[in-house]
């Protein structure tokens, strides 16, 4: 499929789901690196709640919610 019949697949609403490559997908710039971080029994039951009241993973909830500290922290600092 050429670049302008996506495009206007896309824009037309049609589901372009099924011509995307989803497992070969990558964030530019955003490489993964794994970490370990232990939490307290009663924090991960918070998370396990919070993340399905979402309806996203555990591991989901935490990097949004880490995003969003660092972008506020970030965006504080540079307004100072």
């Amino acid at each position: 499929m050429k670049a302008h019949e996506f495009d206007a697949k896309f824009e037309s609403d049609d589901d372009i789901v099924d011509d995307l490559a989803l497992l070969k997908a990558k964030r530019p710039r955003q490489t993964q690196k794994r970490v370990n971080v232990d939490f307290p029994e009663w924090m991960l039951a918070s998370l396990d709640r919070e993340a399905s009241r979402v309806g996203v993973t555990r591991q989901s909830i935490i990097k949004m919610w880490l995003a969003e500290r660092l972008e506020n922290v970030s965006h504080h600092h540079t307004h100072e």
